[in-house]
């Protein structure tokens, strides 16, 4: 029997999701609290990898198994076990052939971002952040370039692993929530067919180039077409970067809405 699960995290205290020697890792403490629930040893495969200290919105997994329990039960009985910061939403039985990260047609992640003349205390972990007030229309502008079938070798981390560097971008919105007259969070939704290692997290930082008009948006077209990492901008931080999740065809019969997704800054 296969098995897909839906999970929540806070990625503060981990060192991303895939496992590690050290242990500190979601992956880690996910199958650890399933081998403590099940008596079993399960091995998991997950939809997207997320970095240190990135956030889970909606990661699924899938994983074979002999047991028999009904769906609640796998959800409270893994909790269970889990830490208070990765929690199992759902679970559902998918046929042999879904495959959580081979099945899915898109993946969709967004960044928040509070912009305030003071770093960020309540939200620290929780948001990225600039001191620096940002233009909503140069963004969207700068986003345009982005959109559809490129070679985002600009945007790859240099540990990348991926075959290739074409990726398909389908949307980008970028939203501004004012807090005061001096702050605002910013959200930077993202969906595409799939993403290169620290790709959305190189983006931001062209984007934070642009709004503060350090750059016009064109140079992000340039930055695109440049093909080299060393035109775009440093990394930014992990901090505000949250997995909202994969994207799969209905026939699946998965959750496509993520709860979690309105408790955000």
């Amino acid at each position: 029997m296969r098995l897909a699960m839906g999970l929540s995290y806070n990625g503060q205290a981990y060192e991303g999701w895939q496992s590690q020697l050290s242990g500190r890792t979601v992956q880690d403490r996910f199958e650890d609290a399933l081998q403590k629930f099940t008596q079993t040893a399960i091995t998991t495969h997950c939809a997207g990898r997320t970095d240190t200290g990135v956030h889970g919105l909606m990661q699924v997994v899938h994983f074979d198994t002999e047991l028999t329990r009904d769906m609640y039960s796998w959800v409270r009985g893994t909790n269970a076990f889990l830490p208070d910061d990765i929690a199992v939403q759902w679970v559902r039985e998918v046929p042999d052939t879904f495959h959580c990260r081979g099945s899915a047609i898109a993946r969709r992640y967004v960044y928040v971002m509070l912009e305030s003349a003071v770093r960020p205390s309540v939200d620290v972990g929780r948001v990225g952040w600039v001191y620096r007030p940002l233009n909503l229309k140069n963004m969207q502008e700068a986003a345009q370039h982005l959109i559809g079938e490129h070679d985002f070798t600009s945007f790859r981390a240099s540990s990348c692993q991926a075959l290739s560097p074409v990726k398909n971008m389908t949307r980008i919105d970028i939203s501004r929530k004012s807090t005061s007259p001096d702050s605002a969070y910013w959200r930077f939704e993202f969906e595409a067919n799939a993403f290169l290692h620290h790709m959305i997290r190189n983006l931001m930082g062209c984007f934070v180039k642009v709004g503060s008009g350090e750059h016009a948006a064109p140079w992000m077209a340039e930055v695109l077409h440049a093909k080299n990492r060393n035109a775009a901008a440093p990394t930014f931080s992990p901090h505000g970067l949250y997995f909202l999740g994969p994207v799969y065809e209905a026939h699946w019969g998965l959750p496509s809405k993520t709860p979690a997704y309105d408790g955000l800054p």
